[in-house]
């Protein structure tokens, strides 16, 4: 039952502890030697991207096989490790590789069907699993106490960013079985236990959006614009960027196929769609670019939905029961405007408005304002997702609304924008 989350929330792989977070911190490394080859290379990821020896290493790497993992938390770190190679082997060279060689492509697909995910880093890959503590007692709330186990770069500015995200994963888990008690508390007509239950919501996420502008902190946007984002990027409407037709997984002896993959993105956030979820707002921006003075007929999934598609699968299974369940938004229309049920949803409702309107200015502070900026490292010219967008900035005027490509694919600005407006839209000021 809903108000028994301890019965409900395990088979969606969710904890009352850390929410969408492994309730035991990932695997840092995996133990059997056979899966070292994988671990060795990303352990020295940032050198081999730096020095432009990532594709030799990857091209030399044997097909391994999957048959040696076992456990949840291997699998995980194998998608992980597989997922950092990836990236690095497309995007680690002057002009980004379109085809994948069988020593990824094969295990990779192997390791994201058993995980219900898509091969490409996801959310789950760069923040959920690739994450540790200092130590056992540590606040994981607190982006100084966690670290992450891979990375691209080896600064601090990558693991800010990716830590920073993961805090806000453990900070929303206490928020988890709230929503949850609220949908019981509505459909047995209890609004005062409503009205408490959205105040409670509200200060939290009041508290998120002050612990996501930590991002200013440790993260600076000429390092991210220059260094991470561009390895972050998927190969969807990635032309711009040197991937015209996606990615071609080969598996060798002919066999193969293209794929078109989105990034990472805080839209594979399950805990942020569920907020969405529970306050009742729905999204229909589906980020297409527009050109030609034209718009693009319509895709046919929002972009937030088909980003549930890059969730590991309990998770996209947990939001639509959250979708099933969802009765927050009718309970408050039930009411009255200037009602104590009415004036705690909208409150809730335009906190989440704001975490958004956090979330724009800190796009145009490290992707706007950072494509004027000059690369921080020495690396020889590239053609990636950094320098589509600083020539693309160069046609446009000081005020940019439209015309970048996030790493999730979305015409970036507009997207996010539509999705603070809806976000907005749904309080109810009047009857």
């Amino acid at each position: 039952m809903l108000h028994s989350p301890n019965v409900t929330l395990d088979k969606y792989s969710v904890s009352l502890r850390t929410g969408f977070l492994p309730s035991v911190p990932p695997l840092q490394k995996l133990e059997n030697a056979y899966y070292w080859p994988w671990e060795d290379i990303v352990w020295d990821l940032p050198s081999h991207i730096q020095c432009r020896t990532i594709r030799q290493a990857v091209e030399e790497l044997p097909i391994l096989s999957t048959s040696k993992l076992h456990e949840e938390p291997e699998w995980r770190r194998a998608y992980l490790l597989l997922a950092y190679l990836m990236h690095a082997y497309i995007w680690g060279g002057e002009r980004p590789k379109d085809v994948l060689p069988p020593s990824i492509s094969c295990p990779f697909l192997e390791v994201s069907n058993h995980l219900e995910l898509p091969p490409c880093a996801t959310y789950a890959a760069l923040n959920l699993w690739n994450f540790a503590v200092s130590d056992h007692t540590a606040d994981m709330t607190d982006p100084e106490n966690l670290y992450v186990t891979a990375s691209f770069t080896g600064t601090k500015d990558e693991e800010w960013f990716l830590m920073v995200s993961v805090a806000i994963e453990a900070k929303g888990a206490q928020l988890i079985p709230l929503m949850l008690e609220a949908f019981h508390a509505a459909s047995v007509d209890d609004a005062q236990r409503v009205c408490d239950l959205l105040n409670q919501l509200n200060k939290g996420l009041q508290e998120l959006r002050q612990l996501f502008e930590r991002m200013y902190e440790n993260c600076r946007p000429a390092v991210f614009f220059h260094q991470l984002r561009p390895i972050l990027a998927g190969s969807k409407n990635m032309a711009s960027a040197g991937l015209p037709n996606g990615v071609f997984y080969d598996e060798g002896h002919g066999k193969g196929k293209w794929h078109q993959y989105s990034g990472g993105s805080n839209a594979q956030s399950s805990l942020i769609q569920t907020f969405d979820i529970f306050l009742g707002v729905e999204h229909s921006a589906t980020g297409e670019m527009k050109s030609n003075g034209a718009t693009k007929p319509p895709a046919k999934t929002a972009f937030m939905l088909e980003m549930r598609n890059y969730m590991p699968g309990p998770h996209r299974r947990f939001l639509e029961m959250m979708s099933r369940a969802s009765n927050i938004r009718a309970y408050a229309m039930s009411h009255k405007a200037d009602s104590p049920v009415r004036d705690a949803y909208n409150a809730a409702v335009m906190s989440l408005g704001l975490f958004r309107d956090s979330h724009i200015k800190m796009v145009t502070r490290y992707i706007i304002m950072a494509a004027k900026m000059k690369p921080t490292n020495t690396m020889p010219s590239q053609v990636n997702l950094a320098t589509s967008t600083t020539t693309r900035m160069e046609g446009l005027n000081e005020k940019v609304s439209g015309g970048l490509h996030g790493t999730g694919g979305t015409d970036l600005i507009p997207f996010l924008k539509k999705t603070r407006d809806t976000t907005k839209a749904a309080a109810l000021y009047t009857d």
